[in-house]
């Protein structure tokens, strides 16, 4: 902060000014980030150079745009991802490619193991679960820790199992409990820049956003550009607390309560996940015969 005040006090110095303004502080932090950000630039033209494959537009079954920080130096800055889910017969349980080949920390172990236990409670009262789900972050070759992808990574199997696409123009941050409640995540500020900057780069649409938890939004402190674009309804932040919100925001569909003998109400996503769960229990019954 003192680092800011100095070199907002210099450029109002070379305007002649004796007063420090808003403009001579935003000068200061993007000077600084200017001869900083080189490292920046060039994660950024990876994805402008399509080397770095992900979607802003559109909707695709089973695929999510998850949220990652980089601290490289004296800066941090946020970029997407892509999460993909893949469901079908076979050993029951969720396959963590990470885990498998060996680039996954014990924290994002556990949100795995937390999915698992959401699945369970949410759609095996009646049966057991005879799925094997594959979740994978695309093209990531260096070890991933945390569970700030947790509920993305969530979304993307409750999509895989139900049929219904994710919007590919909202990214999401957060992580999940088992009973499917949002928690806070950190560096909501840098996910949220970077998949802005990824949107403008690729063209923004006016329906682009991030998905936060409602307790990261006290957390809020964008950039001028980003609330700018947030003011003209080019750019959106969402709030959820639960699961069942955020499916809703990114599929349109309502996700659906259970009754007393834990059934989902016709046309409802969860409906579509249970019968998706349904039917592979018993095909797998029929083939263990």
């Amino acid at each position: 902060m003192l680092r800011v005040l100095k070199e907002a006090n210099y450029w109002a110095r070379k305007e002649n000014t004796t007063e420090v303004t808003a403009s001579h502080v935003v000068r200061a932090l993007n000077e600084h980030r200017f001869r900083h950000n080189l490292y920046e630039e060039k994660v950024q033209e990876r994805y402008d150079e399509q080397s770095i494959l992900l979607d802003v537009t559109g909707a695709v079954i089973g695929q999510v745009n998850a949220l990652a920080v980089y601290q490289i130096g004296e800066i941090a800055f946020g970029r997407p991802s892509r999460i993909t889910v893949e469901s079908y017969m076979g050993k029951p349980g969720i396959v963590n490619v990470e885990h498998e080949a060996q680039l996954s920390g014990q924290t994002h172990d556990k949100g795995m193991m937390i999915i698992a236990g959401y699945l369970g409670r949410m759609f095996a009262q009646n049966y057991p679960l005879s799925v094997s789900i594959s979740v994978s972050f695309e093209q990531n070759y260096s070890g991933i820790d945390g569970d700030s992808a947790s509920s993305t990574e969530l979304y993307a199997v409750l999509s895989s199992l139900s049929g219904y696409p994710i919007r590919q123009g909202i990214a999401v941050t957060g992580s999940v409990n088992q009973k499917g409640e949002i928690q806070a995540i950190g560096g909501v500020n840098e996910k949220i820049e970077g998949f802005f900057d990824v949107c403008t780069q690729k063209g923004l649409t006016g329906v682009q956003g991030v998905m936060i938890p409602s307790s990261n939004v006290k957390n809020l402190m964008l950039r001028k550009d980003v609330v700018d674009a947030i003011d003209r309804s080019m750019f959106h932040i969402y709030q959820v607390s639960t699961i069942e919100q955020g499916i809703e925001v990114l599929t349109g569909i309502v996700a659906g309560e259970p009754d007393e003998n834990f059934n989902f109400p016709k046309n409802t996503l969860f409906e579509a996940v249970q019968n998706k769960l349904k039917k592979l229990h018993e095909r797998s019954v029929q083939y263990n015969r």
